[in-house]
């Protein structure tokens, strides 16, 4: 079937309206009507070859929600009417020891991202910015009715990204959690660190953003270009969660940490980041990156977030206005996160 799309002709070029072609829906496949695609900061690295060569033109988008409009004959997890989600991934091994443990995102033999990947036919797969996608049932999420369809798209990705580690490395109760940065993923770091229970701190750049903060569920608000917060700060957190992709003072943050703390990277800068050796021996720190979530544990923060009434903070756009919305994630200015009303490609 062919359907509408927005796509990046070529790496660094601007994003254009094109028609795409979606597979014909298989035994184990769902077709999805989209409804609302979030733009992650991710799309961005992508389509402007921050990563690397990309298999152009590609249609971004791994925040999705939509309406299943069609099953395939083996399907008895999704039925037509339900409202459903797909995040980074849409396939893997299904077989490997990480695939069998429910860590499908760190399939051995590499998971199918949602875009600009190989499907399982040898075709090259296209994102949420877009009317329809066909995926294997075994990676669409149910999405909880007490969740907003549009604040609920940014937790495909912004909303695991951060609760795996969260819940990986204990957030809760009598733990002090700190978020580097209040942006997309920032946002729901601090909503999700507050319903877990863990005292909650954010590092920002600035105070300029302190009032949304507190108001998300921080306890306290600090900002790193003034010097005296590292020192005030030092081997305070159990934990801290880097939200940023953009380079940082590892050791610096590392300093923040208490004895056997850990600093978790899930901002994905395109630079390198380095550090000092004795910023970890000298308390026993751990320094750790994070990668999104299997398909179990997904649907379990898609189950916490409709619990604790959380979504994200979104800007609801027309799709002929993303390529101004990349500019203004570049320049941080949206709180939180775009999300594109596909409707408007129909």
């Amino acid at each position: 079937m062919r359907v509408n799309a927005y796509a990046a002709p070529a790496a660094g070029q601007p994003l254009a309206p094109t028609v795409i072609e979606r597979r014909d829906v298989g035994s184990n496949d769902v077709l999805i009507h989209i409804e609302y695609a979030g733009i992650c900061h991710s799309d961005i690295h992508t389509v402007n070859g921050d990563w690397g060569p990309q298999p152009f033109p590609v249609v971004p988008g791994h925040e999705i929600v939509g309406t299943v409009t069609e099953v395939g004959a083996a399907v008895s997890t999704h039925e037509v009417g339900d409202r459903v989600g797909v995040g980074c991934m849409v396939n893997s091994c299904g077989e490997c020891t990480n695939c069998r443990n429910g860590d499908e995102q760190y399939c051995l033999d590499g998971m199918v991202p949602t875009y600009a990947g190989t499907d399982r036919d040898g075709t090259t797969t296209q994102g949420g910015y877009s009317t329809h996608v066909v995926v294997d049932a075994d990676y669409v999420l149910s999405v909880p009715d007490g969740l907003d369809p549009a604040a609920a798209a940014p937790l495909l990705c912004a909303g695991i990204t951060t609760y795996a580690p969260l819940r990986r490395w204990g957030a809760g109760p009598g733990r002090k959690v700190a978020i580097v940065g209040l942006g997309g993923l920032g946002h729901m770091a601090v909503r999700i660190a507050h319903a877990l229970g863990a005292e909650v701190t954010v590092l920002s750049q600035s105070l300029k953003k302190q009032e949304d903060g507190l108001r998300l569920g921080a306890d306290h608000y600090h900002a790193t270009s003034d010097p005296d917060t590292f020192e005030q700060l030092a081997g305070r957190f159990d934990l801290i969660v880097n939200t940023v992709s953009a380079p940082i003072d590892v050791d610096a943050y590392l300093g923040l940490l208490a004895v056997d703390g850990t600093l978790v990277n899930v901002g994905a800068p395109a630079e390198p980041l380095s550090l000092n050796v004795f910023s970890l021996i000298g308390a026993r720190r751990s320094y750790a990156g994070s990668m999104i979530g299997g398909i179990a544990l997904t649907q379990e923060m898609l189950d916490f977030c409709a619990e604790h009434r959380i979504g994200a903070e979104v800007e609801v756009i027309p799709a002929d206005q993303v390529n101004e919305a990349y500019e203004r994630v570049l320049a941080s200015d949206v709180r939180y996160r775009f999300v594109i009303d596909t409707a408007t490609l129909a």
